[in-house]
């Protein structure tokens, strides 16, 4: 009984300070003027700017923009309550608002007629289900969902996943534009992929002469604090004695996933008698980089298979839990319009699959089109055209 008047009081503490910060907007609403030169570049999980917002800031270097950062702060620290006035002020006066993952403060905005929020989204193409298309989800005046809702617009990678997206932010179709994602125009220029592999190999030479394969899994679990991963599916033994003289092996593990192994909640397989074939690249920080010097990708239900279609290079999918993940979370698309190389149960499979290196051309060709086809090295300057210069709207 006590648990339930806490919850029920914890619910509407929670209620009224909605509302306080929606009448302090208000009030700023009022009293200040849109800046139509302003642009606040959000994020509630990013400590240092990067992906898709990194590319708009610098793009926007030497134009005629006041360029503010608005990052998260280090791990545990909370904004004080004149930084969350400070940024309500912020918000009240960008005329632009970019941000590519979701963020609580746009839930508690008040958008003024001509202001931009833009999401830029942090995963291309439309995997794994989210915001209002999860239908497990009982949504209300609290829910964290309700933020997308205010978006003007959303940019993604295809026309194809445009529902998709329309869906889980609750906003109308024509308000999201599949200009691809600027942070993908990397993979079209030659000279920084070039660049990006010397400059890895010159600080990893014992890599050089060897055929990189990155594993580079999504997490299991219902949410990020509960992140794992079932490391018993690999036969780490088998794998190294079947590879190990022409290959190396890079873990590259989601931040979650490895948040919790370096706590202790989840442990991961001891590796130290295979020194020279293991290596774990969880930390590295531009898995982008990784991606151009990757020479088979092995994923599963990861976004990571969308940015690596690019690169045109064979990718190994190892699902030893399909059927329960795809009923446990769900697809926007059949799992199989998502492949575009050889599927995987367990580890002799999957050595048979890294050796094999089949690229299926006609499903990687369907795949680009469907997820992928407005990424052509162009994205960061037609967002920007759609975003501060305006666009006519698909149809």
């Amino acid at each position: 009984m006590k648990k339930r008047i806490k919850k029920v009081i914890k619910k509407y503490v929670k209620f009224l300070m909605v509302k306080v910060i929606q009448l302090i907007h208000l009030i700023f609403n009022m009293i200040y003027k849109l800046d139509d030169k302003q642009v606040l570049f959000l994020s509630d999980v990013r400590e240092v700017l990067g992906g898709n917002l990194k590319e708009m800031y610098d793009y926007l270097e030497g134009k005629d923009y006041k360029r503010i950062l608005c990052l998260k702060k280090e791990r545990r620290v909370r904004r004080s309550f004149k930084e969350k006035i400070h940024l309500i002020k912020l918000l009240s006066t960008s005329k632009y608002v970019l941000l590519d993952d979701y963020s609580m403060s746009i839930s508690m905005m008040i958008v003024r007629k001509g202001q931009e929020v833009v999401q830029l989204w942090h995963g291309p193409g439309a995997f794994k289900t989210m915001g209002y298309s999860r239908h497990d989800k009982a949504f209300s005046f609290l829910d964290k969902y309700n933020g997308h809702m205010n978006y003007t617009k959303s940019i993604v990678t295809a026309d194809g996943v445009r529902w998709c997206f329309a869906e889980a932010f609750g906003i109308s179709k024509d308000n999201v534009h599949a200009a691809g994602f600027p942070r993908t125009d990397c993979f079209f220029d030659k000279k920084y992929i070039e660049k990006t592999r010397k400059e890895f190999f010159k600080k990893y030479p014992e890599l050089k002469n060897k055929k990189i394969i990155l594993f580079a899994p999504t997490y299991r679990g219902e949410n990020l604090k509960v992140a794992n991963y079932d490391f018993s599916t690999l036969d780490i033994d088998d794998i190294y004695k079947s590879l190990h003289k022409d290959y190396v092996f890079l873990f590259k593990l989601h931040p979650a996933l490895y948040n919790n192994i370096d706590k202790g909640i989840v442990t991961m397989p001891d590796l130290s008698d295979y020194k020279d074939f293991y290596y774990d690249f969880s930390s590295y920080r531009d898995i982008n980089d990784l991606l151009m010097i990757t020479d088979v990708l092995i994923t599963d239900y990861s976004s990571v298979i969308f940015d690596y279609a690019l690169l045109n290079k064979p990718v190994v999918y190892f699902t030893y839990d399909l059927e329960l993940y795809e009923n446990d979370r769900g697809l926007y698309y059949e799992f199989k319009d998502y492949v575009y190389g050889s599927v995987s149960k367990n580890s002799k499979e999957l050595v048979k699959a890294i050796k094999d290196g089949k690229m299926m051309n006609d499903k990687r060709k369907a795949f680009m089109k469907k997820f992928m086809e407005a990424c052509d090295g162009k994205s960061t300057e037609k967002t920007f055209k759609l975003i501060f210069e305006g666009n006519k709207k698909e149809k």
